[in-house]
């Protein structure tokens, strides 16, 4: 059976995989994620999500295996917003999103010795008036820490989410709709825990 290999550290996308019953090996991928000058938000999650994949998978070139790279960037006016880089960079990020729609991207990248397909979420999500009060209090819980955006919609920022159009797991990091598409395309079984 083709093995799947998760290219990335993330708990989150480990936990996306794994609620729908896939069964997978962790080798998170260190590469430079430094945009590109003038690189479009689109260009550059999809290359960042591709690039992950490229990274691994070389170290399971010999086995019949697929490895799946991604990433999840926010967009509000045109600015790309990845991880908070400290406490005041964070409030920079949930004050600009405060009260306005943002647009998170996901984009999932599959490679085998065959071949390589990518696919791309786009959720729009509205944020209601956030008070400084809040975001400050929301800092001190830690969770913005390694957040795209700040925030994490599927912890205690859920009280900011007033409407989401789109992938929910996609703005938690891995839109499973599409995901278990691409991957029943390569072989990988998806609900297969508990089956023999």
């Amino acid at each position: 059976m083709t093995e799947l290999i998760l290219a990335s550290a993330s708990p989150r996308r480990k936990e996306l995989l794994c609620q729908i019953g896939v069964v997978f090996t962790v080798s998170p991928s260190v590469i430079d994620e430094t945009p590109i000058s003038d690189e479009p938000a689109l260009r550059y999650v999809k290359r960042m999500a591709q690039e992950k994949a490229l990274a691994v998978y070389p170290q399971y070139a010999d086995k019949d295996c697929c490895v799946l790279g991604a990433d999840t960037i926010v967009v509000s006016q045109q600015q790309v917003f990845g991880k908070p880089k400290d406490k005041a960079d964070a409030i920079r990020m949930l004050s600009s999103l405060s009260g306005k729609t943002h647009t998170v991207y996901s984009a999932v990248t599959l490679i085998s010795e065959q071949r390589q397909e990518q696919i791309v979420s786009a959720t729009e999500v509205t944020f209601r008036d956030i008070t400084m009060a809040e975001i400050e209090a929301y800092w001190v819980t830690g969770e913005p820490k390694g957040k795209a955006g700040g925030y994490a919609i599927q912890g205690l920022a859920a009280i900011f989410v007033e409407n989401i159009s789109g992938s929910y797991s996609g703005v938690v990091g891995l839109p499973l709709m599409e995901t278990s598409q691409l991957l029943t395309e390569f072989g990988i079984p998806v609900l297969a825990l508990g089956l023999d």
